[in-house]
């Protein structure tokens, strides 16, 4: 079974495809500089282009883990989310507070989806 690797840097790849799963590497904010409404709809954004790159979409997700850095953040993270998410195509999800790489990132996501075909 081949294993295909894309935008693969000495510390990571961005995608990793094995057995029709599509996993991606941890995704942040475009500026993390921007409150937690702002990092959640640009980071997604990101995992939406990745996806699309990779053959998948958000209807494929099949499991997200995000990373907060304060629960105080936690519903207006999930008002993003929940309006990102596809009705009836929720992936099973986790959530946990964590320290962050920088101090100024607010959320972190890592999601592993299907292939779409």
């Amino acid at each position: 079974m081949s294993i295909e690797r894309q935008e693969t840097a000495q510390r990571m790849s961005r995608i990793v495809i094995h057995n029709d799963t599509v996993y991606l590497c941890g995704q942040v904010a475009k500026d993390a500089n921007d409150g937690i409404t702002e990092q959640t709809a640009t980071m997604l954004d990101k995992v939406d282009a990745l996806l699309k790159q990779a053959g998948s979409d958000r209807e494929h997700i099949l499991s997200a883990t995000l990373y907060i850095r304060d629960m105080k953040d936690f519903a207006a993270m999930n008002a993003v989310w929940d309006s990102w998410v596809p009705e009836g195509y929720a992936p099973a999800r986790a959530c946990v507070e964590a320290r962050m790489a920088r101090p100024e990132l607010l959320v972190e996501i890592s999601v592993v989806a299907a292939l779409a075909k």
